[in-house]
């Protein structure tokens, strides 16, 4: 009984958003390139390189901001360079998704020892770390205060990102572009509109939300850059995509379970659980998520090829 109260406590929930955080961001990017008729799998490559870029320009511009702002910047570029080749070059998404995860990790890992001269962690004083937000009247709401209070920056605004994705997609014209451009790009085309623009606006986007997620992971939840603290995050925040048809409530729900697993697993290790065995938690669940919208999507096309039998007789 002691163990399961060290498990499932305040601590477990806690966690669950401050794990959850990063996939949050970088699914959300990650649902507008699918919206837009594009398999991002290169967004794990994405958040590393914006968590060094993060960790270096907030260590040697003494500022946290620009540590953000530099993230941001670098996902830009990437985001840019992949839209240069899958939309302007037509090459195969998957295999320049899979290029990008390789030759940014290995490219983080170079510059880690070649400026700082270490391997496997960078960790310093002068490193500037995002500030923890203390929302004083939560203090008095029981349990809620104790949960929402006193995390990253991040935090609330992966959930801000939610709700503007959100926004963005199904109440504005570029929204609605975005997602035709995916759909019916020639119908977008008819109508005067670019589908091509809508593609690459889909991909710097996607940049932007895994350079936020890059710059939480090395200066919100941790003040530090390892070699690949990314983790695999980006290939969950696809798996989370998927699972929550690109639709940003059904992602967000899909990324709290994952950091749900993950948190999780953080706490089994702290009850005696192997570090091996509890960390095959997270994906797991992600496994799970992949075999249940596989079976789903059978069970869909059988009911609609019965559906078309039944008009058809």
């Amino acid at each position: 009984m002691d163990n399961l109260f060290q498990i499932f406590n305040m601590g477990l929930l806690q966690n669950t958003l401050r794990t959850s955080t990063p996939v949050i961001l970088c699914a959300m990017g990650g649902l507008l390139t699918e919206q837009a008729g594009i398999m991002n799998i290169g967004m794990d490559g994405m958040i590393v390189a914006g968590a060094f870029v993060a960790v270096a320009a907030s260590y040697f511009l003494a500022s946290a901001t620009m540590g953000v702002l530099m993230a941001v910047l670098c996902g830009i570029v990437i985001g840019l360079f992949f839209a240069l080749f899958v939309v302007k070059l037509k090459s195969d998404e998957f295999i320049i998704g899979m290029a990008l995860n390789t030759f940014a990790g290995a490219l983080t890992v170079y510059l880690l020892r070649s400026i700082f001269d270490v391997k496997g962690t960078f960790s310093d004083e002068g490193i500037h770390s995002l500030p923890t937000v203390h929302l004083d009247f939560l203090e008095k709401i029981p349990f809620i205060g104790t949960l929402l209070n006193n995390n990253s920056l991040f935090v609330y605004i992966s959930w801000i990102m939610v709700l503007l994705t959100w926004f963005f997609l199904y109440r504005t014209p570029y929204g609605f572009w975005l997602r035709a451009s995916g759909e019916h790009p020639e119908s977008l085309e008819t109508a005067g509109i670019n589908p091509k623009k809508m593609k690459l606006l889909a991909s710097v986007l996607c940049g932007v939300m895994c350079g936020f997620a890059g710059a939480h992971l090395s200066l919100g939840y941790l003040t530090m850059f390892t070699e690949g603290m990314h983790n695999s995050r980006g290939f969950t925040a696809f798996a989370c995509v998927i699972f929550g048809m690109a639709n940003p409530p059904k992602v967000f729900f899909a990324a709290i379970l994952f950091g749900f697993c993950e948190a999780l697993g953080l706490r089994l290790q702290n009850v005696g659980v192997p570090s091996n065995l509890a960390g095959i938690v997270p994906y797991l669940a992600t496994i799970l998520m992949l075999i249940y919208i596989t079976v789903s999507t059978k069970n869909k096309k059988k009911l609609k090829a019965k559906k078309q039998l039944k008009n058809n007789i």
